[in-house]
């Protein structure tokens, strides 16, 4: 019996199965990469093949696994402030239009930020990071950071917040000192409690609405390449549908959704609007 790749028509069961649960598309060339990711799961339940596996993965007794698989072929690189650009438009425009509009009567001093397919969480702690250095700015406010994903795995390395040195790399020295922390004698670094508290991460599969009230700011970045075009379009009418009136869409430059976002107006290459 092989164990140590799948058939044709495992691989073809596995991806349609991938594909119904998560919206997510495997690539025809990635047969050894799933075969290989499947196989720890075999290994990590004792299951006796792939096909046994796949059985119980698609019975009423596989939700629990269900989580794990999902853990097992997603992919969850994330760093502190990639795409600077992206959080320079947010600390400086995007937070000055929400305090004018204030000021001004249009809106209340509420803010809902969320990052959508947030992995470990870097992205979500930088939004925090840029809300806490615009902290006198927005005194009063009530702000509410969420950060999402499939994968309870990583939701549970956000939720802790420790971090290897690589992922702090655009983090400057002063930052560092402020919301990180060391851990012990190791090359890891966690953030600091008063940062963590300010965001909020739970298990939210993109290709379902969010039951959440509307957010002023989405962030999706990185998130949909493995996404095809069906997929993308259920992913973006739930973002639209998430979107506070006026309230931005930041994209990523691999998202592969630009020809998508016609009810939204383009802003800036990476920025859409909902007017």
């Amino acid at each position: 019996m092989n164990l140590e790749q799948l058939t044709p028509r495992q691989f073809e069961r596995f991806c349609d199965f991938i594909y119904e649960k998560s919206g997510i598309r495997i690539d025809a060339r990635k047969v050894s990469l799933l075969s290989n990711r499947i196989r720890r799961r075999l290994k990590a339940g004792e299951f006796a093949d792939f096909d046994a596996y796949y059985r119980h993965l698609t019975s009423r007794q596989g939700a629990h696994e269900l989580e794990h698989f999902l853990d097992a072929i997603t992919t969850n690189e994330t760093s502190f402030f990639r795409s600077p650009s992206h959080f320079t438009w947010f600390q400086s425009k995007f937070l000055a239009e929400a305090v004018a509009a204030q000021r001004a009567g249009k809106r209340s001093r509420t803010l809902r930020i969320w990052s959508a397919g947030c992995a470990t969480g870097a992205e979500a702690y930088t939004i925090a990071i840029c809300l806490a250095e615009s902290r006198f700015m927005l005194r009063d406010w009530s702000i509410t950071i969420l950060g999402t994903d499939i994968s309870e795995r990583v939701l549970r390395h956000a939720r802790e917040g420790i971090f290897p040195a690589r992922a702090l790399e655009a983090i400057s020295e002063r930052q560092r000192r402020r919301y990180f922390q060391t851990c012990g004698d190791t090359d890891l670094w966690e953030v600091r409690p008063q940062l963590r508290e300010m965001v909020q991460f739970q298990n939210h599969n993109l290709m379902t609405p969010l039951n959440q009230p509307p957010c002023d700011c989405i962030f999706i970045r990185n998130v949909l390449i493995y996404f095809d075009r069906d997929s993308k379009l259920a992913v973006v009418a739930n973002l639209i549908r998430a979107l506070a009136p006026d309230g931005y869409l930041v994209v990523g430059p691999s998202e592969g959704i630009y020809d998508m976002l016609e009810p939204l107006r383009k802003q800036a290459a990476f920025l859409y609007q909902k007017t």
